[in-house]
Formats: C-alpha cells, structure tokens, sequence
C-alpha cells in the first residue's frame, strides 16, 4: 500500500525509485528535494524471473500514482538499484546471487521499454548511498562512504556527488576490503579469506557467537546451542540488551574488527563523512547496544589515523531507515535526467 503525502503535487518534477532486494523490492515517488511522497513494497517473487519482476514492479508504481491523484506524465524517469555483479554502462544484470532468472538481463533498456521512461541504473548499495547523501544523513556533505551491515556487508561511495562505480562497475565493494591477511582469516561467502564481510556481517555475527558457546563460554545465549540455526544477530542483540557479558562483547569485538575497515576507507578516500546502515545496527542511537556499537568504532578509528581525519571525519547511522535505496534510485535518475534535460 503507497502512503500518501497532502503535499503531493504534479507542479514538482517527480521520481521513481526502485531497489531490489533478495525477497522484496521497495519503490516510492520522491520529488525533486528528495521527499517521498508515496510508498509501496512488493515481494520479489524471484522465480519468476525479471521480466516478470519488471511488470510487477510498474503494475505497483502505478498504483502509487493513482494513489497520489498524478498520472504517468508526472514521472519523470527511473532508477533502479539491484545487488548482485553487473555492467552498469551497458545497463545489464551479469549474475544475481540467489535470484534465479535474473542473470544475464539487460535491465535498464528493458525497464525503458516497459516505461516509456528514461532509467539510471545502479548498485544497490549506492542507491543506499545516494539516498543518504540528498536527502539523509550525509545531506551537508561532498563526499561520504556507506555501508550497509546486514546478512552481507554492501557499499557505496559518493565523492563531489557523484557515485563512484570504478571502470568494471565494482569500485564501492567495501565488504570485501581485506582485514586479515592470515592464512587462518575467515573466510567470506565470496570464496577469500579475510574480507571485512567475513568479520562484520550478521551472518558473522551469529557465527562467531555459535563458536564462543560451543567453546564453553557461559551466557544466556546458551539455549541456542539446541538449535544453531536459530541464533541470529538480533538474537545477540537483545541479549546484549539484558547485559549479557559474551553478547555485549560480540557486538564490540563487531565494532573493533568495522574500524579496521573505516580507517582503510578513510584514508584512501577521505570523505566528510562514513555512513553505517543496514538492517544490523544494534539499535542504533535508541540503545545503549547502538551507542556502545558507534562508540567503539569512533575511538577505535581515532587512535588508527591520522589526527586530522579523526577530528573532521563523521562516523554515523544512517537516518533514512529502509527507504534510503529508493530515495537514492530516484536521486539518482533525477541527477541524470537533469543533465541531460
């Protein structure tokens, strides 16, 4: 269902937003400051494969445009960020991880096609990236780096405003920057070992809690021990919340091993700002979790780099929750759609 906002007017130039996640796929009007003005989140039904996928998506855009009194003619163009690996200037999907019928799809000139519209394409993570950037926590900013903490580690890097893709459309992969070089390192969903997805990942989290209580560490998280499977990082996270010594202490071995990867980040890149988002962030400012998790990076980080990037560089939540990928899809579209217009 799209949730309407009484300022929603077809007077501004209008975006849609799109990102595509393993599940489902969230996409909203935004306009022209960046506002959304209409919402709607369908299952992504991924067996079905994208084309069909494309036509559910537009069948729900609609629907957000008819909720908000506008018409077709009122959006302008699309954008639309996905995970996987891709060719972004050929506009083609290459391979998508636990999406069948995706691979080797030549997304944006289909969405074109299906549209009418013209489409900006992208990494779902610089649609996370680029929504924080206009319209969230890095607004003030040139230049940030984001990453988001969840069952994976993604990434996306805005420098001057601009989205920095690399030549091979991989250049914001800040999950797989190395912080171990051992041949003992974790190892990481993507087959190396030692990638800071490896250590900082929800999926990490749960790992290395599963290790501590098989190796006899006393904690309350122990009744997970029946049933491996069912211990996730929330798991962790709300026994953290009831002080749980090995779960407080995962979270902030969590923080210490993301700051290794921060400081990398900062000084090859040097952005204003490093923006953490992501389903995992323990809370964020509203617990004393979130604020230990923030913490500890930040005094971790200040004693790895140089003075002066420990003095100007922010480290922060993101403030845009789960609608910051169709915001920065949107944002996105609108910036190359004004420069060609």
């Amino acid at each position: 269902m799209a949730i309407a906002s009484e300022s929603s007017t077809p007077t501004r130039r209008l975006y849609l937003g799109i990102d595509v996640g393993g599940t489902g796929i969230k996409l909203g009007v935004v306009d022209d400051s960046g506002v959304a003005l209409g919402y709607a989140q369908i299952d992504t039904e991924h067996e079905r494969g994208a084309a069909n996928g494309v036509s559910r998506i537009l069948d729900a855009a609609k629907g957000i445009v008819d909720e908000l009194n506008l018409s077709w003619d009122d959006i302008d163009a699309l954008g639309i960020g996905t995970p996987g690996t891709m060719d972004i200037r050929a506009g083609r999907l290459l391979h998508m991880p636990n999406m069948c019928g995706w691979d080797e799809f030549p997304i944006r000139s289909y969405l074109e096609e299906q549209s009418g519209k013209p489409v900006a394409f992208m990494n779902d993570g610089t649609a996370a990236a680029y929504g924080e950037f206009w319209a969230g926590r890095g607004k003030e900013c040139s230049s940030i780096v984001m990453l988001t903490l969840g069952t994976g580690v993604g990434g996306g890097i805005i420098i001057s405003g601009r989205s920095l893709d690399g030549e091979h459309s991989h250049g914001s992969e800040c999950g797989h920057i190395i912080i171990d070089g051992s041949p003992n390192a974790r190892r990481c969903p993507c087959g190396q070992l030692g990638h800071l997805e490896a250590y900082v990942s929800a999926t990490s989290v749960a790992q290395r809690t599963l290790e501590g209580l098989h190796a006899g560490i006393d904690s309350s998280l122990t009744e997970f021990l029946e049933n491996d499977s069912s211990l996730s990082a929330l798991a962790v996270f709300e026994h953290a919340q009831l002080e749980d010594a090995f779960a407080i202490h995962i979270i902030e071995e969590t923080a210490v091993y993301l700051s290794i990867g921060i400081t990398s980040i900062m000084h090859i890149l040097d952005p204003d700002m490093v923006i953490l988002g992501g389903a995992m962030n323990f809370g964020a400012h509203d617990t004393e979790s979130g604020r230990m998790f923030i913490k500890t990076i930040r005094d971790k980080v200040a004693v790895a780099t140089f003075p002066v990037l420990a003095e100007q560089t922010i480290v922060d939540f993101a403030s845009l929750g789960n609608h910051c990928g169709f915001i920065g899809a949107a944002g996105i579209a609108r910036a190359q759609f004004m420069a060609t217009n």
